[in-house]
């Protein structure tokens, strides 16, 4: 008798995704406003938990159910997000200040802490490369 192999076209969920199972469900609206607030601050679930002195499985619980967070919970989201409570609750775009996202802004943060003359060193490196990518996307 000859063994009969079967594979799997879609796998849902392997030992070897190294961000862990993915969902199939849709977030609630709340847990989505964390998520796209986390990814525009530049964190990860890990490090929000941390700010939050949370675990990451609650940070995931947040985005993932439908939950209501305690007052004390939503002040600390709005100050480690950058984002207004109104934004949390749907009534408002986020009021952040402007600039670059993420990484960029997290970056541009540390650099203000830097001495003046090693940030005037930093600004001068960043446009050079911004004119010189202008130039080559202008060719």
């Amino acid at each position: 008798m000859q063994a009969i192999s079967y594979i799997q076209k879609e796998i849902s969920y392997s030992w070897l995704m190294p961000k862990g199972r993915p969902t199939n469900e849709k977030r609630p609206q709340l847990g989505e406003r964390i998520a796209q607030a986390k990814i525009q601050a530049g964190l990860t679930q890990q490090q929000l938990a941390d700010k939050l002195g949370t675990t990451q499985r609650v940070v995931t619980y947040w985005q993932r159910e439908a939950v209501g967070l305690r007052a004390d919970q939503l002040t600390q989201l709005t100050e480690v997000l950058g984002v207004s409570a109104d934004y949390f609750l749907g009534r408002k775009n986020k009021s952040r200040a402007s600039g670059p996202a993420g990484k960029a802004r997290l970056m541009f943060e540390r650099v203000s802490q830097l001495p003046r003359f090693h940030q005037q060193r930093i600004l001068s490196t960043v446009e050079d490369m911004l004119i010189a990518q202008k130039a080559k996307s202008s060719a």
